[in-house]
């Protein structure tokens, strides 16, 4: 099983999360009622919709780690599924943004962002660059 498959099987248990397909159509998706919460686009990385907010307030946390990048702009960002570790920070980083949506919730015309996938697609990703930031 890969590792972006443990974690999908892990937060897919979760009462809050509904499997859908994803807005983008690459993968899989993990939804609340509020909007998509995590897409899997392949059996190593994961695109988490964190809010745009979330990330200002949080991004120089985020930037350190190598597992996450960050893509200016997005109300996304991209976690590198390598190790066990980074299965565990996806699954802290989806708690918290289950928790942004709810307290600080998008508003609808913003509610179905595109994912970081557009940025991805014909691109080799190589932990340099998916590395922090």
């Amino acid at each position: 099983m890969s590792l972006a498959q443990c974690a999908l099987t892990q937060l897919a248990a979760w009462t809050d999360l509904t499997e859908a397909v994803p807005s983008c159509g690459r993968g899989r998706a993990l939804c609340s009622p509020r909007g998509e919460i995590v897409h899997f686009h392949s059996e190593w990385q994961a695109d988490l919709h964190l809010t745009a907010r979330f990330i200002r307030r949080f991004e120089s946390h985020l930037k350190r780690s190598t597992a996450v990048r960050l893509v200016p702009g997005s109300q996304w960002m991209t976690v590198r599924l390598d190790t066990g570790s980074d299965i565990q920070l996806l699954i802290t980083l989806v708690s918290l943004a289950l928790w942004a949506h709810g307290a600080w919730p998008v508003p609808d015309a913003a509610r179905w962002p595109r994912c970081n996938d557009r940025y991805h697609q014909g691109k080799a990703l190589s932990p340099e660059f998916l590395g922090g930031g």
